[in-house]
């Protein structure tokens, strides 16, 4: 059975229309444990920091704006520190453009936004799918072999290479879990 990415914002009369018979699972950082570990906001703690020998975060939103570099501001390293799921976005009215993504938290190089998806967002939450919560990831596959399951996200575009939209990170779980994860480039 197939598992389906639905925006949050939708309301659930819709989503049951839609996907009748469907387990719904909220994936979000407002989601109910366990599957609120699904979020890239979620502490689970150690994960590493791509091309940062020996650095780990708190969270996988805490690599992604750590690593953010706008017109007026460099990286924040205490993005990576943060355990709470609040105060990690860092937002161009407050910093400026961003001019891209660093290369680590040292690295003078500058990621394309695509570039630092693919290097920087793919390896890291699949580092969490893989290591702080394969039993949610086995849990879906058993789920989905016998019913429609619906992840529900802020935002569903599942396609790396489409920077007009927000990356849903429940359509990654979906990828994940249907073993057609994208390529990223952890050596880039």
């Amino acid at each position: 059975m197939p598992i389906h990415v639905a925006g949050r914002r939708r309301s659930r009369a819709s989503i049951e229309a839609a996907h009748p018979g469907a387990m719904v699972l909220d994936v979000t950082s407002r989601a109910e444990a366990p599957w609120v570990r699904l979020s890239p906001f979620y502490p689970h703690g150690d994960i590493p920091v791509p091309f940062s020998p020996g650095v780990t975060s708190q969270s996988v939103e805490g690599v992604w704006q750590a690593l953010k570099v706008f017109a007026t501001t460099d990286v924040d390293p205490a993005k990576l520190e943060i355990t709470s799921m609040k105060g990690l976005k860092r937002t161009v009215r407050k910093h400026g453009d961003v001019l891209g993504h660093r290369r680590g938290l040292t690295d003078e190089a500058l990621l394309s936004y695509e570039d630092a998806r693919r290097s920087i967002y793919l390896p890291t939450y699949r580092w969490v799918l893989e290591h702080q919560a394969a039993d949610l990831v086995g849990e879906l596959r058993t789920l989905s072999r016998t019913r429609d399951v619906v992840l529900l996200d802020y935002t569903t575009n599942g396609d790396i290479a489409d920077l007009a939209a927000p990356l849903s990170h429940a359509a990654l779980v979906r990828l994940y879990v249907e073993d057609r994860w994208p390529a990223d480039r952890v050596g880039a």
